[in-house]
C-alpha cells in the first residue's frame, strides 16, 4: 500500500466517502446512533467528503488543461512547421513523420504505412478496452499558397493549408498525448489510439483504413475541424463520389488537316455540356462540380488526350451513386459522339456522416467548459483586415470567444471521409474558431489565419475539448455502451459497409 502524502491527498476523501456510503446503505438506524443530531452530523460529513472528492476530480481535469497550456508553444511550432511544408494528399511524408516522432517521444508505439498508404499511420498507448481513437489530418490544398498576412499574397508554393489540417493533426496529437498522461497518472486501463489520416481533401484516406478493418476494435472515434466558430452540435456531411474521366483522340494539324483529327477535348466538352443539362433533372440538394485538368497543349494541335475531374454529392450515398452512374453515361455518350474513347478512374468516395447525439452532448459540454478564444490587440488588427476582405466592417470577436448553442440537427455543405468512420464506429466531432469569424474554408483568408497565433489558439481549444471528452469516455463505461446502442440503432442492424470507391487501391498519385 503506497502510504504517501500524495496517496492520502488524492484518495483519502474518496475512501472515507465510500465508508460512509456503505454505512448509510446498510441502514443508519441499525447503528447505535441515538440522536438526530448525530445522524445529521454523519450526513454533513458525508456531503463534505463527496464535495471534496468532486473538487479533487475537477482539480485533476484542470491539471490536464494546465499541462496542455504549458505545451501550447511547442505544439504551435509543430503546427507551423506543417503549415510551412504544405504537403498535398498522399505526399505528406515530412508532416506525417513529424507527428509520428512527437507521439513516439511521448511513449506511443507507431505503425507506419497502414492500409497501403505510406503517409498513413497508427500511434497507440495502453492495452485493452475501451479503445478510444482520435483522428488527425495533415494534407494541404493545391493552388492556395498564401503568406500569414491580412492581404492576398502568395508564398510561392504549390499548395496551402486552406482547410487548417496542420492544426487538425497537431491538436489531435496533443489530445492523444494529454489523454495518455492522464491515464498514466490515474492508472487507467484501456487504449488511446491516434490515427494519422492523410489525403482527406479528395483522396478519401480514411476510407481505405476503414475498408482495411483498422477501426474494427475501436469503441469511440473523436475528431475535430478548424472553423470560423466554436461549435459541437450534431454534424452532417454529404456523401461523395469523384473520378477523373480521360478521353483519347487522334492528333492532327488543326488547320491543315482537321478532318484527320479526333479531339479528346471535344469529348470532355461534350460530356460537360450533357452533365450541365442533367443538373435540371437531379434532386435539388445534389451538387456536381468539375474542373478540366488537361485540355491539350497548343491550339493548332488537335488534342489526343484530355481529362476532366468530377465530384458528385448528396445527403445520402444512394442518390450519389445514381447521379454518378448518370455522369458515366454522359461520358460514354460524349466519347461515342466525338469519335473518341474514354475511361475513368475512381479517385474518392465517402459516406455521409452518421451523428451520435449521446457523444455529441458530451463534446458540447466539454467545449463549453473550455470556451473560445480572445484576440490580443495585434490579433484584432489582423482580424479586422481579414473581415474587411470578406465584406465585413470589423471582426466578430464575440463569435471567436463564445460557443455556439447546441443543436441536434445540421445541414450538410461539404464532404469528409470521417463519414465512413462514422458508419464503422460511434464518432463525434467539433469545430474550433481557428479562422476569423466569417472566413470560408478553402480560401486565402483561411490559410493566412491558420499561420498566425489566432489559428494556434483555436487549435488548443480543440486539443483541450478532445482530451476532456476522451477522459470522460475512459471514466464512464456506461457512456460508451449508450453511444454504441444509439450507433447500432441509427446505422441499422443489417447494415453492410460497401466503400463508394470500390476495390481500387489508394489513389496515391491523384495530386499529380
Amino acid at each position: 500500500m503506497p502510504w504517501s502524502t500524495n496517496y492520502f491527498r488524492n484518495n483519502l476523501s474518496h475512501l472515507l466517502f465510500l465508508i460512509f456510503i456503505k454505512l448509510i446503505n446498510s441502514g443508519i438506524t441499525r447503528i447505535s446512533i441515538k440522536t438526530d443530531k448525530m445522524k445529521n452530523s454523519i450526513l454533513i460529513i458525508t456531503a463534505f467528503l463527496l464535495s471534496a472528492f468532486s473538487m479533487n476530480a475537477q482539480k485533476k481535469a484542470e491539471d490536464v488543461l494546465k499541462k496542455l497550456d504549458s505545451k501550447a508553444e511547442a505544439y504551435g511550432t509543430i503546427a507551423q512547421n506543417i503549415w510551412d511544408l504544405a504537403e498535398m494528399g498522399y505526399q505528406e511524408e515530412k508532416s506525417a513523420a513529424l507527428l509520428q516522432q512527437t507521439l513516439s517521444d511521448a511513449g506511443f508505439t507507431i505503425e507506419k504505412g497502414v492500409a497501403g498508404i505510406p503517409t498513413a499511420f497508427i500511434a497507440e498507448y495502453g492495452s485493452g478496452k475501451p479503445v478510444i481513437a482520435i483522428m488527425g489530418e495533415y494534407d494541404a490544398l493545391p493552388g492556395l499558397s498564401q503568406e500569414a498576412v491580412a492581404e492576398k499574397k502568395s508564398a510561392g508554393k504549390a499548395a496551402g493549408h486552406a482547410c487548417g489540417h496542420h492544426l487538425f493533426g497537431t491538436a489531435s496529437t496533443a489530445a492523444a498525448i494529454a489523454t495518455k498522461d492522464w491515464m498514466v497518472a490515474n492508472k487507467t486501463k484501456g487504449t488511446i489510439r491516434f490515427y494519422g489520416t492523410p489525403a482527406e481533401e479528395g483522396g478519401s484516406g480514411k476510407v481505405y483504413m476503414v475498408r482495411e478493418g483498422l477501426f474494427n476494435d475501436v469503441d469511440v472515434a473523436l475528431h475535430w475541424h478548424p472553423s470560423s466558430q466554436n461549435a459541437a452540435s450534431a454534424g452532417a456531411a454529404l456523401a461523395n463520389k469523384s473520378a477523373k474521366f480521360r478521353f483519347y483522340g487522334v492528333s492532327s494539324h488543326a488547320a491543315a488537316a482537321p478532318q484527320m483529327g479526333r479531339s479528346a477535348l471535344d469529348g470532355v466538352e461534350a460530356m460537360n455540356a450533357m452533365v450541365n443539362m442533367m443538373r435540371e433533372h437531379v434532386i435539388q440538394e445534389a451538387r456536381i462540380h468539375y474542373v478540366i485538368t488537361d485540355g491539350g497543349k497548343a491550339p493548332n494541335v488537335v488534342p489526343n488526350y484530355a481529362e476532366v475531374y468530377y465530384y458528385a454529392r448528396h445527403n445520402t450515398r444512394d442518390v450519389v451513386i445514381d447521379i454518378f452512374d448518370r455522369i458515366v453515361k454522359a461520358a460514354e455518350g460524349a466519347a461515342l459522339g466525338t469519335g473518341t474513347t474514354m475511361d475513368f478512374e475512381m479517385i474518392g468516395g465517402t459516406h455521409e456522416l452518421l451523428p451520435n447525439l449521446t457523444l455529441q452532448k458530451v463534446m458540447h459540454d466539454n467545449l463549453s467548459k473550455v470556451g473560445g478564444i480572445e484576440y490580443s490587440a495585434e490579433e484584432k488588427v489582423f482580424a479586422d483586415k481579414i473581415a474587411v476582405s470578406l465584406g465585413q466592417k470589423e471582426a466578430d470577436l464575440a463569435t471567436a470567444k463564445n460557443v455556439q448553442p447546441y443543436k441536434t440537427e445540421a445541414r450538410a455543405f461539404g464532404s469528409t471521409d470521417v463519414g465512413d468512420v462514422s458508419f464503422a464506429v460511434p464518432t463525434v466531432g467539433m469545430g474550433a474558431a481557428t479562422w476569423v469569424p466569417g472566413t470560408p474554408a478553402h480560401s486565402w483568408q483561411a490559410v493566412a489565419a491558420g499561420g498566425t497565433s489566432i489559428g494556434k489558439k483555436g487549435m488548443m481549444v480543440a486539443a483541450k475539448t478532445l482530451t476532456l471528452t476522451a477522459i470522460d469516455l475512459f471514466k464512464n463505461k456506461d457512456l460508451v455502451t449508450k453511444a454504441k446502442t444509439e450507433f447500432i440503432e441509427k446505422r441499422g442492424s443489417d447494415f453492410k459497409y460497401i466503400p463508394l470507391l470500390g476495390n481500387r487501391g489508394p489513389a496515391l498519385d491523384y495530386r499529380n
